[in-house]
């Protein structure tokens, strides 16, 4: 089991992944993200809110709950009201994980409801995690960033930086020194590189592992991986963990 029935802070936080870009691993950082919050003792409610692609629910280890968001074809605003209930009368931590259709419909209802404002003033911390990625979509995925950066007033942004599809470089050079990147450094809480390993063994390894949607722990122990295959899941395992402790996502701030 992958979920903890404590919570390490005793606060309820929100982890929220945005992006207008559709196939660039969102449902794969929302599932990194439930097994590391839950590894470092949270509570963890997943939940899958892309009406279109829900990918993240067929995590079954993660016990993922699916939002309907649909009514006659488009996006229900009020659905989001649900989503709002429950991180103001629940404790724990929340992974939300959205869909290219939600994109602009939920960053607009957090917007115009003045949301992260009032979720904050209750007490509750809360994190958009957006994906950048390298190859084709790089300019696609630092567009939804910088809308998302240029809307909030918090230091709240976590970028992703996925290098699946190859470097996410802009120029010969990398994220940090991207010109969008030093125009809304003061919105970034930290960046994730999900790094680009040799394709035919870290590649085919964590291929078949999200393929068939098994969380790290479930995978490292499945009788038909490789003593070899899971060493090498391990190694991404605490590659990505080690980043995410670097950024404090599980401890309040003073």
């Amino acid at each position: 089991m992958t979920k903890s029935s404590g919570n390490g802070s005793g606060r309820t936080s929100i982890h929220i992944s945005l992006q207008g870009k559709g196939g660039v691993g969102k449902s794969l950082i929302s599932a990194i993200l439930s097994q590391y919050l839950s590894s470092r003792g949270q509570d963890v409610h997943s939940i899958d809110a892309d009406p279109v692609n829900q990918t993240f629910s067929e995590y079954a280890g993660l016990a993922v709950e699916c939002l309907n968001l649909l009514r006659e074809g488009s996006v229900d605003q009020r659905e989001f009201d649900l989503l709002m209930e429950r991180f103001l009368k629940e404790n724990g931590t929340f992974v939300v994980d959205t869909g290219a259709s939600t994109f602009i419909p939920l960053w607009h209802y957090i917007l115009e409801n003045q949301a992260l404002d009032y979720l904050r003033q209750r007490g509750k911390r809360v994190f958009i995690h957006s994906v950048v990625t390298g190859g084709q979509s790089l300019n696609d995925t630092l567009s939804g960033f910088e809308a998302l950066a240029e809307t909030t007033r918090e230091k709240n942004i976590v970028v992703w930086l996925n290098e699946y599809f190859g470097p996410v470089l802009q120029e010969g050079v990398g994220f940090t020194e991207m010109s969008v990147c030093k125009r809304h450094a003061n919105k970034l809480h930290g960046s994730i590189a999900i790094a680009r390993r040799t394709a035919d063994t870290f590649g085919r390894d964590v291929e078949e592992m999200i393929s068939r949607k098994l969380t790290f722990e479930e995978a490292v122990k499945a009788a038909d991986f490789t003593i070899m295959t899971k060493q090498r899941l391990l190694v991404v395992q605490r590659d990505l963990f080690e980043q995410l402790d670097r950024i404090g996502l599980v401890s309040d701030p003073v």
